[in-house]
């Protein structure tokens, strides 16, 4: 079995091997074989009955854990198998906490610390009491909009009638021996980011690259307000609204799906890293990015996200007020919406992604509305050709030229442009040369 979360191979034992014990036993536990070398092949380990004397002992006084560890032979050569079990509390060694991820060792540190102390106890982060927080921190104005919102909903219909503040706060789990929780600021504070500094949302408008901001939000409130907040600031001051008519009705849409970016939205909100840095939002001229500092658990993975799949939300007593106040679903389909709701506006299919220490969702735009290909710069010609591509699946050369009366060399230009911005590919050769599209 090669080198992997649970198996580390050493040729010799040294002491410093305690860290990959300590690390073991801090995740999800593992063996260490010593006497193998980095091929995996038994090289044997000398002065092994004195080792499995020493071995065990070092990592009792040093760890102050229990590890299996059995002599074994293979071949004639005697080799040293330690079996480190998980442990529910964290391990030190020297000082330090180690841990195991993937075929390495890590030493914790600050937040990844904080988050594995967190994880060991059977909390949270939203779980965890705030002791700074005190009633008059709480917005009753976001209570009632909650209590609107459970009542319309019909998961908490009985709510309504409820006045005590400490008793709503009580029924929702977000108070402890009758102090407030982290959560119950973060859902209902007059200022969250008095107490977490990180607790808002970041906008910025670019250009052509990422290091051309033009302009930027920042937008701030509890949890209720945040996700409205933020849409509203979105539709006034970084979405070009397309304006239709409905008889003499003017009708303004919005560039992208508001449900899907709502969605999109909501979930940074209930999935967010708070001790990491804010939600971000960036948009440019062709997509709109939304980051959010977290991860996956470790069982669920992208593909995952694309069907219904179980909820396991980063901060549960986020999502279960969020739930019961009729804002998401608590069945893992957030995503599900997110993807149909684009389908439905014609746009392609959303990119859900790890990208610098979090997780991003880039929702494109329609890259086949005439609005969009004339912003990238094509002429009203070449608009029509990528038109007329996607509904016949292709388009040539001749067929383009007996559309709009051309030369061979304007018809070719045209291609050639269309071709540098990856709207289309060549395919063939000669007579045989047809134009697709490449998305």
């Amino acid at each position: 079995m090669p080198e992997n979360q649970n198996i580390e191979w050493k040729e010799s034992w040294r002491d410093e091997y305690l860290k990959w014990i300590c690390g073991f036993a801090n995740a999800k536990g593992g063996k260490i074989i010593i006497g193998k070398n980095d091929n995996g092949d038994i090289v044997g380990v000398a002065k092994a009955k004195r080792l499995m004397e020493d071995i065990p002992n070092k990592i009792q006084t040093q760890l102050g854990i229990i590890c299996d560890v059995d002599l074994k032979d293979e071949d004639g050569k005697d080799y040293i198998e330690i079996d480190v079990k998980p442990y529910d509390v964290l391990i030190l060694y020297q000082g330090k906490y180690h841990y195991r991820s993937g075929s390495t060792k890590q030493e914790l540190k600050g937040n990844a610390l904080n988050k594995l102390l967190l994880k060991k106890a059977g909390k949270t982060w939203d779980a965890v009491v705030e002791p700074r927080a005190k009633f008059d921190d709480i917005d009753t104005l976001a209570i009632e909009a909650f209590k609107k919102g459970a009542t319309t909903s019909k998961r908490l219909p009985f709510i309504a009638d409820e006045e005590d503040i400490e008793q709503i706060l009580d029924n929702l789990l977000l108070l402890e021996d009758g102090n407030l929780k982290r959560s119950a600021i973060l859902l209902f504070g007059k200022n969250p980011c008095r107490f977490f500094i990180n607790a808002f949302v970041k906008i910025g408008r670019f250009g052509q690259t990422d290091d051309d901001l033009r302009f930027q939000e920042v937008i701030e409130g509890n949890a209720f307000q945040l996700a409205d907040k933020t849409l509203e600031v979105l539709d006034r001051k970084f979405f070009v609204s397309p304006i239709s008519y409905k008889g003499l009705q003017r009708v303004e849409s919005w560039e992208y799906p508001y449900e899907a970016i709502r969605e999109v939205i909501l979930n940074a909100i209930v999935h967010r890293d708070y001790m990491g840095a804010p939600i971000q939002i960036s948009v440019y001229n062709d997509k709109l990015i939304v980051w959010n500092e977290g991860s996956l658990p470790e069982d669920l993975t992208f593909e995952d996200l694309k069907k219904k799949h179980s909820s396991r939300p980063h901060n549960p007593f986020l999502a279960s007020a969020f739930f019961k106040g009729g804002l998401i679903e608590a069945w893992g389909r957030g995503t599900i919406k997110i993807i149909n709701e684009c389908k439905k506006a014609g746009l392609p299919e959303p990119i859900i992604e790890y990208s610098s220490g979090g997780i991003s969702v880039t929702i494109l735009k329609n890259i086949f509305s005439k609005k969009y290909l004339l912003e990238k710069g094509l002429n009203e010609r070449q608009v029509e050709a990528v038109i007329y591509t996607k509904e016949n699946g292709k388009i040539t050369n001749s067929i383009y030229r007996g559309i709009f009366g051309l030369t061979e060399k304007t018809a070719f230009r045209d291609f050639e442009k269309l071709i540098e911005l990856e709207i289309l590919i060549k395919v063939g050769e000669r007579k045989g040369t047809y134009y697709k599209l490449k998305v």
